[in-house]
């Protein structure tokens, strides 16, 4: 099969450490192969992983002032309104006041034509493990709320393709899943693995069925087995910290990869470290780890279906720091494809 994607583009996560939403826009267009819309924590408590992506959930409550968002549980009568909108495909947009990043990412790159944009939701896992009902109690537990929130989000994946479909032959959704690294933990315990895979696997084809790409995006340890069984089309990973937590998958990812799926390598990292980094040292990591797995995987194949990422969103750093880590990230894709 066919790369999808040019070997070693570029791309983003998501948040990125601006308030001015057209900083952000010039940045993600400035550097990646495959521009993102940036998600801006810092601008407001709306555009925050969980709040971003809440917008019309039934029962939902936020409060900026305080920074709260919770579920109080909603009536049968907003639930059916919410189950009757999903079912006649009402849109379920994201909003300029829960995204200025997306708005202003689309109104920027309004009258051209891309090979390829990306966007990314909460996945759902996170998301309802995130958010709380009333009495202090994550939603995830709640088997229609979880069930509710997973719609929600697969809606939100809809749009979003939807909208950037008019600017691109193709569109990426990653499915952002940081929680995964905690599943198995005592602070977990009653989180299904089954559950787990048909959250993310229903999420990724929601996607696929309105002619999105569906990756998923995990910032460290993971069961990288478990998550190519969902169908996802590329798996983003730490490959600065935790490239070792996806070798002793390697017999999965050949057929992954034979299959036509992709690996997005986090390797320029969005922590402290970058500090201490530079291109040579990057490259000579990123080759370093390439050659490791293709003990197992032929070479020519790896590099043909790699991605570029930082390792995880940008909008914990500062402002310079974010615009070194992108500029890294694009002088290494152009010395490895030489």
């Amino acid at each position: 099969m066919h790369p999808l994607f040019k070997p070693f583009e570029t791309t983003g996560i998501g948040s990125l450490p601006f308030i001015d939403p057209l900083e952000a826009v010039d940045l993600v267009v400035s550097y990646c192969d495959i521009p993102f819309w940036p998600q801006l924590p810092r601008r407001s408590f709306r555009e925050l992983m969980i709040p971003q992506y809440a917008e019309g959930l039934p029962g939902l409550r936020l409060d900026p002032e305080r920074e709260t968002v919770l579920v109080e549980g909603p009536g049968q009568e907003a639930l059916n309104r919410f189950y009757e909108q999903v079912s006649r495909g009402a849109p379920f947009p994201i909003s300029p006041e829960f995204s200025s990043g997306f708005h202003a990412f689309v109104d920027a790159l309004r009258g051209r034509r891309y090979r390829a944009l990306k966007g990314q939701i909460t996945g759902p896992l996170t998301f309802t493990l995130g958010l709380k009902d009333d009495r202090g109690r994550h939603i995830y537990f709640d088997e229609e709320l979880r069930e509710v929130a997973l719609l929600l989000l697969q809606q939100k994946a809809r749009w979003q393709v939807e909208r950037l479909s008019e600017l691109a032959e193709r569109v990426v959704i990653f499915i952002d899943e940081p929680i995964l690294t905690a599943i198995g933990s005592s602070s977990y315990l009653g989180v299904e693995p089954d559950e787990v895979e048909r959250l993310i696997r229903e999420t990724a084809s929601a996607i696929k069925a309105e002619g999105g790409v569906a990756g998923v995006h995990c910032c460290g340890r993971a069961d990288w087995g478990m998550l190519i069984r969902t169908g996802v089309d590329i798996l983003n990973f730490d490959a600065y910290e935790y490239f070792d937590t996806l070798g002793i998958y390697a017999d999965e990812l050949a057929g992954f990869l034979q299959r036509g799926g992709h690996l997005a390598w986090g390797i320029v990292p969005t922590t402290g470290a970058i500090a201490g980094e530079d291109l040579q040292g990057l490259k000579d990591r990123l080759l370093s780890e390439i050659k490791g797995l293709s003990a197992r995987i032929p070479e020519e194949t790896l590099r043909a279906r790699s991605l570029l990422t930082p390792s995880c969103g940008a909008g914990g750093m500062g402002e310079e720091e974010a615009r070194r880590a992108f500029a890294l990230l694009k002088s290494l894709a152009e010395a490895v494809r030489g």
